[in-house]
């Protein structure tokens, strides 16, 4: 892997990070000059205000967007000037605007140096080399106090900033490292890797980066991350320069030039966010000035106490801030299905848990925008519009179920399903479900309760009121047993609920078309709410026998009401006599049936798919009749 390090005057001032993979051809110098930096994903663009992860903000002499850089298959680097920059870019001493880079070679932008460097691999081998091993456990690291205390203290105080500056875990961990660099003056090199694997797949490099920009840096040795990971302890392995667990090469690792003593160390991070990750530091420690490399060796584990335990304590630090990262991340990808009400009432529990499938008795929701299709032929022009006005009504539609503490389960087209109990079970689910379904159905049609709560309702509820969608809707609900929980993979996954009584509620709400009614309840949920909720509150009326396509056995249908007096409700006298003459049309008195369907108010659109029947039939039942009318798909 080819990383860019970037280093200006101070120490402070560097990131390293790893060039992207380019989707394009490997080219030739010459093509380069013309063509490689369009269109292609690879490239990234250095400067002020650069590619994201890639600005330079403590150089002034580097222009908003200074040079483009395109990694080849080879390893080299074409870099290229942006036309508009004001400053030079000098390689190999000269001024260039473009040119091929090589690996350990770099360039120069005002006070800032770009190397590249490519990222060594682990040392996977397990041979054993004559190495000192010493253990640290957290508590006889933090029983002790740093030597410099208001130096490290102040390394420390930097790292909750880093991270949550850090917009994803590519540039938090350039970050992390770039601290660790930093401020262990001792340390070659600095990675964190994942050595959750077995012992056969080398430890993954999260992130690498060494002190001496033109060398590929010292390999992290795979021996000491596993150990470290397997024992949860922090590990330092000391050797005598040239002859260790990775042994350098004077060449390319010009720190044991000199006879000191080499080590590594590694602090496991403790959360399950960072499952398997260690930081891994190695470096040298230079002869002790009373002695040689045996008391060098022996004095080691104490010279470097102090470094250790920064690692241990940024280690921490890191784990619990990315874990509170994760559980937030949770929190917010629950909140798309979960009312406040709920999420507080799970807060503190594992989400995988929360999400389990089980079965449990819910009631489902359907609702269903109607007319979309005509709106949609008449605002071919204006479409961005017509997606504005679904957004809001399906926002409506959401808003209601998580409101009285359901969950929002999926999005069939034009239509939204929720459903109530679960992940708490609620005993009151009919009434929850029967709350929201008239308060979806009251923001289309503008009548009743958004009136009666005007005083308290949001502004984006005020201004739906009258059915300002330009859409009407049906709602189907239903009670039932059903299997609720997480479906899905891990990348598409969603929290819904399925089985018969899901597929009810579906069906009741394409019913609402035929039968004029805009929510229509089975009768599970009707018979719940007659029994425990005033008709002060809300009412239900049995509505129609039917037997719908695809459903061998009749069903009882109702019609969700609110009270007595509410404007285009019906009143308690309409509702009676309509009843009556449903019991007269299913006994085959189907004169009477007619005559009390007339004494039901004109305004009343469901009783019109009853006297349509009749008037179908010339007023006289068929042979074979049973009280069930058939529902054709």
């Amino acid at each position: 892997m080819s990383d860019l390090i970037a280093q200006g005057s101070l120490a402070k001032n560097r990131w390293r990070r790893a060039l992207p993979a380019s989707t394009g051809e490997c080219l030739t110098d010459a093509d380069s000059q013309l063509r490689w930096w369009d269109n292609d994903e690879g490239v990234i663009t250095i400067g002020r205000t650069g590619s994201t992860g890639w600005q330079v903000t403590w150089d002034d002499r580097v222009s908003r967007q200074h040079a483009q850089l395109r990694l080849q298959a080879d390893g080299s680097v074409l870099v290229r000037k942006v036309p508009e920059s004001r400053n030079p870019i000098f390689y190999r001493g000269q001024k260039k605007d473009a040119f091929r880079l090589m690996p350990s070679e770099h360039f120069v932008i005002g006070h800032t140096t770009f190397t590249l460097a490519t990222r060594p691999e682990v040392n996977n081998s397990d041979k054993r080399l004559d190495v000192t091993e010493h253990v640290y456990n957290v508590n006889e690291l933090r029983g002790r106090g740093f030597r410099d205390a208001a130096t490290r203290i102040d390394a420390l105080g930097r790292l909750p900033d880093i991270i949550g500056g850090s917009t994803n875990d590519e540039e938090l961990l350039v970050r992390v490292v770039s601290l660790l660099l930093q401020s262990i003056p001792s340390a070659a090199a600095v990675a964190i890797l994942d050595a959750s694997g077995d012992d056969k797949t080398p430890p993954k490099i999260l992130h690498y980066d060494n002190r001496i920009a033109e060398t590929s840096g010292p390999r992290p040795s795979a021996r000491i991350a596993r150990q470290s990971l397997r024992t949860m302890q922090n590990v330092l392995h000391l050797w005598s320069g040239g002859d260790g667990e990775d042994p350098p090469s004077k060449v390319s690792q010009p720190y044991t030039a000199s006879e000191g003593v080499d080590w590594a160390f590694c602090v496991p991070l403790p959360t399950p966010s960072c499952n398997g990750w260690v930081i891994y530091v190695t470096g040298q420690l230079l002869p002790r000035i009373d002695g040689g490399i045996e008391k060098s060796l022996a004095a080691a584990p104490d010279d470097l106490h102090d470094d250790i335990k920064f690692a241990e304590l940024v280690g921490t630090t890191l784990g619990n801030l990315r874990q509170s990262r994760v559980l937030q991340r949770q929190q917010l990808g629950l909140l798309r299905f979960f009312s406040p009400v709920v999420m507080d009432a799970l807060a503190g529990r594992d989400a995988d848990e929360v999400l389990q499938p089980r079965e449990t008795d819910v009631s489902v929701l359907f609702c269903d925008l109607r007319g979309f299709t005509k709106q949609s032929e008449q605002s071919q022009d204006r479409l961005l519009e017509l997606l504005q006005r679904v957004s809001d009504a399906l926002g409506v539609m959401t808003g209601e179920i998580l409101r009285t503490g359901g969950v929002v389960g999926d999005f069939h087209g034009d239509a939204a399903m929720g459903f109530w109990g679960w992940p708490l079970d609620q005993s009151d689910s009919p009434v929850r479900a029967a709350q929201a379904a008239l308060t979806i159905r009251e923001a289309f049609y503008g009548t009743g309760i958004l009136g009666s709560v005007a005083e308290n309702e949001p502004e984006s509820r005020k201004s739906r009121r009258g059915g300002s969608f330009g859409f009407r809707c049906g709602i189907g609900l239903a009670t039932g047993r059903a299997v609720a929980g997480r479906i899905g993979t891990v990348d598409q996954v969603k929290v819904t609920a399925f089985g018969p009584v899901v597929n009810l509620a579906s069906r009741l709400e394409g019913m609402t078309k035929v039968l004029g009614a805009e929510v229509l309840l089975d009768q599970a949920s009707a018979d719940w709410i007659r029994k425990n909720v005033s008709p002060d509150v809300m009412r239900v009326r049995r509505l129609v026998r039917v037997r719908p396509a695809g459903i061998s056995q009749p069903i009882d249908v109702y019609q969700l009401l609110r009270p007595n007096g509410t404007p285009t409700s019906p009143t308690d006298e309409d509702v009676r006599a309509y009843e009556i003459a449903l019991d007269a049309l299913i006994a085959g008195d189907w004169d009477e049936a007619f005559d009390f369907l007339h004494r039901v108010a004109s305004t009343d659109r469901a009783k019109d798919f009853l006297t349509a029947t009749i008037l179908r039939h010339g007023r006289v039942p068929p042979p074979d009749w049973n009280g069930v009318i058939d529902i054709p798909k």
